[in-house]
């Protein structure tokens, strides 16, 4: 790696440089670090890897070579010999730097020290527990691709390589974290995405000063975006490669963790949290009617249960084709009561579903049809009305496409019903103004989150709301500030 000023070089002593990297790598206390003593042309030789990534064919692939060497094979240039003629491998470097040795290797790599060479050969025979890119859950369509990303970065890089041949197209490489020294890569097309972007995110991912990166991605975001407060998620997570694939023909930029199978969209906004990959995989017309059935699902999940409470307690306020709201039996607990209950149970309930084994998901879901509807309405706890009416709101959060956005909608939610139960419509009117005020102020890296709506584009607000034909979308979105707007 050519420098020359490190704290720990490799030196031509080969037992000093052993000796420090068996104490470095604990090889005595660790099970799985693994030093094999070779002796190959008359020269002693050391093998350093972590036994769960080396990729045992290629490392008794690379044992057979070195077997067949002779003392005179390695005369001369032995560094240069050894790389170029009998490793027979694609990924080797080396390095004089014993701290760099220690890294690679806890990082998966193999390291090999050779007596009488004041420099370690480092041979990238890494393979990672897999699984196969199948189609993620909270994604899935009925026509497309069912391939979806997975923990490994590098398969994560091919699944974009295969949609996107364009040569400016970058996979930069980056760790972060002082003891995880975790592997990220941000991804963006060169010729398209706004070099401004690219060098912000690059410098905020270098200036992370942690110890690892315990929840990957999600700690990528709070340290690079901010706003801990706000409930609304500052990029799009996703699990398709061609999702991430049309954002980055788009203009944004994609950041990738290794062991996260899903990669972050920056910057994006507020609609773009509102999109989902079936929607393009029908014709206009019929993705425009998906996203308009989903948009309402969404407003239902925000605004249904305040309006109702409202309209159900204040007299007057209903025009008379409404008159049939308002609760028909009231139960034993107040209405805003009923609803808080009845948000806390159907949370738990969410909660109870992620960690029950399959085998047991079809007995909760009876025990809670029972418990929250017939029992519930029967004993008096709740009016039938409520469990309507949020049962219509539940069902629109789960058509939210994206995961964060669907909770930050259900926290308004209750904010709004809380502030509408004690202040009636001035509580309703303030509420959202303030909820609307938060969207409006927030910015994903220097872009509005409520573009288009605020500050108002006619043009790309018909696109969000909706579906373009694809020969008709001549234009990338300006919020971004693309380097080639045009398509």
């Amino acid at each position: 790696m050519g420098n020359n000023k490190v704290e720990n070089p490799v030196t031509i002593m080969y037992e000093k440089n052993i000796d420090f990297l068996k104490n470095e790598l604990a090889v005595d206390a660790n099970f799985d670090v693994v030093h094999l003593e070779l002796d190959y042309g008359e020269r002693q030789m050391s093998l350093f890897l972590v036994d769960g990534f080396g990729k045992d064919q290629a490392i008794t692939q690379i044992q057979r070579e070195l077997i067949r060497l002779k003392p005179t094979d390695l005369e001369g240039k032995t560094l240069d010999k050894l790389m170029k003629r009998y490793i027979p491998y694609a990924e080797i470097e080396s390095t004089d730097d014993l701290d760099h040795v220690v890294d690679q290797v806890l990082a998966g790599p193999a390291a090999l020290v050779v007596e009488g060479i004041d420099e370690v050969i480092l041979i990238d025979t890494r393979e990672y527990p897999i699984r196969g890119p199948e189609e993620p859950d909270t994604e899935k369509v009925i026509r497309g691709s069912k391939d979806g990303f997975v923990e490994t970065l590098v398969m994560n890089a091919a699944l974009l390589r295969r949609r996107i041949r364009d040569r400016t197209m970058r996979v930069e490489y980056i760790s972060v974290g002082r003891r995880s020294k975790s592997d990220l890569a941000i991804s963006y097309i060169g010729d398209i995405a706004d070099p401004s972007y690219v060098k912000e995110i690059k410098q905020a991912l270098e200036n992370i000063d942690t110890d690892g990166l315990s929840m990957g991605d999600k700690t990528i975001e709070e340290f690079i975006f901010g706003h801990h407060n706000n409930p609304y998620p500052m990029v799009r997570y996703t699990e398709r490669p061609d999702v991430a694939a049309s954002h980055l023909f788009e203009g944004h930029v994609i950041i990738m963790v290794d062991g996260s199978p899903s990669v972050m969209i920056t910057p994006t906004t507020f609609w773009h949290h509102m999109q989902h990959a079936e929607e393009y995989r029908q014709k206009p017309i019929v993705g425009t009617s998906l996203r308009i059935v989903r948009y309402a699902a969404v407003w239902a999940s925000l605004f249904l249960l305040p309006l109702w409470y409202l309209l159900a307690t204040r007299e007057g306020l209903a025009p008379p084709a409404l008159n049939f709201i308002g609760a028909q039996e009231e139960g034993t607990v107040p209405l805003y009561a009923q609803f808080i209950i009845a948000e806390i149970g159907i949370e738990m309930l969410r909660m109870a579903a992620i960690h029950t084994p399959n085998a047991l998901a079809t007995a909760l879901g009876l025990v809670a049809a029972l418990l929250i509807g017939e029992v519930a309405i029967n004993v008096g706890v709740f009016s039938p009305e409520v469990v309507l009416y949020l049962a219509v709101a539940a069902v629109g959060t789960f058509a939210t496409p994206s995961y964060e956005m669907s909770l930050a909608n259900r926290l308004i939610r209750v904010a709004l019903l809380i502030s509408t139960a004690l202040f009636g419509v001035p509580g309703f009117v303030v509420g959202v103004t303030a909820w609307l005020l938060m969207l409006v102020h927030l910015k994903s890296l220097g872009t509005p989150y409520m573009w288009p709506f605020l500050p108002f584009n006619a043009l790309a607000l018909k696109d969000v709301l909706l579906r373009t034909a694809m020969p008709l979308k001549k234009q990338r979105p300006q919020a971004i500030h693309p380097n080639d707007p045009d398509r």
